[in-house]
């Protein structure tokens, strides 16, 4: 259980972090980064404290989940896990001056899907990520379905967040860059991931 545990927050640590890195990418480079090198070298430290800043958040709620699914199959009860989350989501969001009831029920909502998706992982044969997967899911299309579903809930959560913000335009371009590049790492995910499959 602990090794699947294991193979299952690597890769979610490695997922957050591309994501992080290829938004930083997708932002334009200005004039002074190309003349003076030491705007260079403080913007490299500032974008990997961005992307330390980002995967934490990122994984938060995902380290919440896979923690309940490992204690929920090893005999714990599922409702005292969720309720143990639902305050630990709601204090993280106070903390952060991020709380309002739609991005907590959301946070909450993700995190139900996501036990059930981790908990199928952890019940799966393998030794790699993909092959948890291939085997939880058997086909492109029940992996997919699940994708689909916690992308749903991840745009519900980023409204909520734009509803509390303000809807500035640097909001919304973040929360549609962020998502676009999520969408296209899932996806050549699932490409990889089942396209062996295929050809075993």
């Amino acid at each position: 259980m602990q090794t699947k545990h294991g193979i299952i927050l690597s890769y979610e640590e490695s997922f957050a972090r591309a994501v992080a890195t290829r938004m930083i990418i997708m932002k334009p480079l200005s004039v002074w980064h190309l003349l003076l090198p030491f705007v260079f070298a403080f913007d490299f430290f500032q974008r990997k404290r961005d992307t330390e800043i980002f995967t934490k958040n990122f994984l938060f709620t995902k380290k919440l989940a896979l923690d309940a699914a490992v204690a929920i199959n090893q005999g714990e009860d599922r409702q005292s896990q969720l309720a143990k989350i639902e305050n630990e989501t709601r204090d993280r969001l106070t903390l952060q001056k991020l709380y309002s009831w739609g991005i907590h029920q959301g946070q909450v909502k993700g995190v139900n899907l996501l036990i059930d998706h981790y908990s199928k992982l952890l019940e799966a044969e393998g030794d790699s990520y993909q092959s948890l997967v291939k085997n939880a899911y058997q086909t492109r299309d029940n992996y997919e379905a699940f994708l689909h579903q916690l992308t749903v809930i991840e745009k519900e959560i980023d409204r909520a967040v734009i509803g509390l913000l303000g809807e500035r335009e640097e909001v919304w371009e973040s929360m549609l860059m962020k998502q676009t590049v999520i969408d296209e790492m899932r996806t050549r995910g699932v490409s990889k991931f089942f396209l062996e499959a295929r050809e075993d």
